[in-house]
Formats: C-alpha cells, sequence, structure tokens
C-alpha cells in the first residue's frame, strides 16, 4: 500500500536553521536581572553571558537589546577546513547534532554554535580538552573497575520522548551496593537527598572542580571530612524494578560566575570509556 505524501510534508525541511539563524533579541527593562531573564528562557546565566560579552561587567544597560538563543551553548570561531567530525572532538559533543544544530551544511562555517557546552570566563578551545591541568585534580574512577557507559554526557536520545535531551553527567551501570570511590583530593560540601539525584555526594576539589555522585544506598562519609582519591564515599543503591540496570550518575561542575555549571567529565578523566 502506497501513503500519499502532501505538498506541504515534501516542502518541509529536513534540517531545521542553523541555531545562530533563530536567535532572538531580547530588550532590557529596569528591574530585571539577568537569572530573571534566563529562567524566562529556560537558559542558563551563563549562555547569556557568553552571547552577550557586555554583560559580563554585571552591568544591565537598560534599552540594550542582548542576544538569546533557543537553547543552551556557546558560539565560537572555527578555524578553516575543520570538518565536523574535527570540530566535534575539540569540543566532546557528538557530531551529528553538532551538524543539525548548524543546519546540516556541508561545509563547516567561520561562527557555529555549540549546544550543551557551557560559557565560563576562562573558556577557550584550546582549555576544553583533557591537557587543561584541572584533569590531573581529579586522577581516580568513580568505580572500583571501568564500567559500561548507559549515558553520556551531552546531548543524547530519549525514546520516550521521541527528541534529544541534555545529560549534565555520565550515568555509569554498578551493580547494588558496589562502592563509589572518590576521584579526587578534596572536601565533603553535602551528604543527602536532592532532588533529581536521589542520594547524593558532593565533593569539593581544588581549581573550583566538583563532583557529584548520585544514586546512592549508604552514606559512607560526612559534611567537612577530607577526601583522598579512591576513598570510599557510598554504595550504590539498587534499580527501582526487577529488570533495570542499577547504575551510579556521576557530574563534574565548575565554579563561575553562574554557580557550579555541568562540565563534559572526560574533559578531566582521561578514561577511555569516558568517551
Amino acid at each position: 500500500m502506497v501513503t500519499a505524501v502532501s505538498a506541504a510534508e515534501i516542502d518541509t525541511p529536513l534540517c531545521p536553521p542553523p541555531v545562530l539563524e533563530r536567535v532572538i533579541r531580547h530588550r532590557l527593562a529596569a528591574g530585571e536581572t539577568l537569572e530573571r531573564i534566563a529562567q524566562r528562557y529556560n537558559l542558563l546565566p551563563a549562555t547569556l553571558l557568553g552571547l552577550n560579552p557586555n554583560l559580563r561587567q554585571g552591568r544591565l544597560p537598560i534599552g540594550t537589546d542582548i542576544l538569546v538563543p533557543p537553547f543552551n551553548g556557546i558560539r565560537v570561531q572555527v578555524a578553516p577546513g575543520q570538518t565536523w567530525q574535527e570540530v566535534a572532538a575539540t569540543y566532546s559533543v557528538r557530531a551529528d547534532v553538532l551538524f543539525e544544530a548548524n543546519g546540516c551544511q556541508a561545509q563547516v562555517p567561520e561562527t557555529i554554535f555549540i549546544p550543551g557546552i557551557n560559557w565560563f570566563p576562562e573558556l577557550s578551545a584550546t582549555n576544553l580538552g583533557p591537557a587543561s591541568g584541572r584533569d590531573r585534580i581529579l586522577s581516580g574512577y568513580p568505580l572500583p573497575s571501568q564500567a559500561d557507559v548507559v549515558a553520556n554526557y551531552g546531548w543524547q536520545p530519549d525514546p520516550e520522548r521521541e527528541k534529544l535531551v541534555f545529560n549534565n553527567g555520565i550515568t555509569l551501570a554498578a551493580a547494588p551496593q558496589t562502592p563509589v570511590l572518590a576521584v579526587g583530593n578534596g572536601v565533603v560540601a553535602f551528604v543527602g537527598q536532592q532532588v533529581g539525584y536521589g542520594n547524593l555526594v558532593v565533593i569539593n576539589h581544588s581549581q573550583g572542580l566538583q563532583t557529584r555522585y548520585a544514586h546512592l544506598d549508604t552514606f559512607l562519609v560526612s559534611v567537612g571530612e577530607q577526601i583522598q582519591p579512591g576513598s570510599e564515599i557510598a554504595t550504590i543503591a539498587a534499580a527501582g524494578a526487577a529488570n533495570e540496570t542499577s547504575y551510579l550518575y556521576f557530574e563534574v561542575r565548575l565554579n563561575s560566575q553562574s554557580g557550579w555549571v555541568a562540565q563534559d567529565p572526560s574533559r578531566y578523566l582521561s578514561l577511555v570509556n569516558l568517551r
């Protein structure tokens, strides 16, 4: 049986316009704050700071237009001749997501939008990789042995909602009661339940780094405790259903002007299975 296709369906583009062509302008009004504007558009304040350098001094001049993208990310200049695969590798994002976000152009434009990368003051293409120095602060692995990655950092397909969703960390398969290990020296900043995380341990490290460990069962540390790499901090909780895989949810965050902003763990932990 052949299904008829309408002219409208034939004319529908297979790829949306580039994100940078979908940026809108917001005129600053009296009493507005960066946080309120970001919340209005469902964005991080860091996204607005990255796209609008005039906001980085903390002043919001009334009547000024600022650029607002449709979702979080950064605008970057790309070296001539680079391929989508090369750019994707530089920023640790999926090439297909990067390609689609920029209008499915065969050649990489001079200026592109990288979805899901969070702007912070010292961000540049040269310090996005694991050679930035911060990776040495986090030298361990959050489980006793390398585990399968259930979900990577960044844009991931969500079959239930039939759309791409952004994952702020990585999800590692782990049996219930598996010990969870600290990945670097630090101080325990939080132990307890948190919406969206369940049982959570947060550790603050030097150079403004923070790691978060979630979907836990038993806590083995307390707030204020000094932690060494490999220290056991908790155990893994069982999955909610018998046929589900239990897991550890792990995040790396960086302290910036916009608070603790999620980062790609593979930039800080030089581990093959995080890629």
